[in-house]
């Protein structure tokens, strides 16, 4: 399977409701990977397509960075479990000094480049757990990372730590059960509209949060 062919292939061009400067490559309902089973998905050997949507987490994200470009002009930021890389785009676009995206399925990062390269801007694609690896960012952003116990618990400590190493890091949170709200000060809330085929709901609330170290 060619990645980059099988991307432009399953997707479409289209934008976020919440951040419509940035063109990504979506799965919508015209494409076919939004009628793909997980059945099938598995039968091609193809990963859940986490990459092929615009999360809640990353709009927020993405939409805190352009509306406030501050945060990231001239630092060094990472988008960890960047999905399809919304949100390090917008700090490349925000000025940031350079911006790497990490996420464990390499499909994601093929998309995180094609995306990047979409909307004329450099994103380093780190197709890796990056856990544990030392800092080397001012700012990390990550989406809805606290959507399961394990999860949380094998990414906290890790944010934790580059908090306390001088990090601004900042989760965004659409009402997840495991995000612990203790060391955790509220930045932001945004209404991110959002598709019932995704999700329970026409509209997210996300908080962002700066976490403590």
């Amino acid at each position: 399977m060619n990645p980059v062919g099988f991307i432009r292939s399953a997707t479409t061009i289209a934008r976020a409701p919440l951040v419509p400067e940035i063109a990504l490559h979506l799965a919508t309902e015209l494409t076919p990977l939004w009628e793909a089973t997980e059945a099938f998905l598995a039968e091609q050997n193809i990963e859940p397509p986490f990459w092929a949507f615009a999360w809640p987490g990353s709009q927020a994200l993405a939409r805190l960075v352009l509306d406030e470009p501050q945060r990231v002009a001239g630092k060094r930021v990472l988008d960890f479990a960047a999905g399809c890389g919304l949100a390090a785009i917008a700090c490349a676009l925000s000025g940031a000094a350079w911006v790497e995206a990490a996420e464990i399925d390499p499909l994601a990062a093929e998309a995180t480049l094609l995306n990047a390269a979409l909307n004329g801007v450099a994103v380093a694609a780190l197709a890796r757990d990056v856990v544990g690896e030392a800092g080397r960012w001012d700012t990390v952003l990550a989406g809805d990372v606290c959507y399961e116990a394990p999860m949380t618990g094998h990414i906290l400590p890790w944010l934790r730590s580059l908090a306390r190493a001088g990090a601004e890091v900042i989760i965004a949170d659409p009402g997840r059960a495991y995000l612990p709200k203790q060391g955790m000060a509220p930045i932001a809330t945004y209404d991110v509209p959002v598709t019932r085929e995704l999700e329970d709901r026409e509209t997210r609330v996300v908080m962002l949060y700066r976490v403590a170290g």
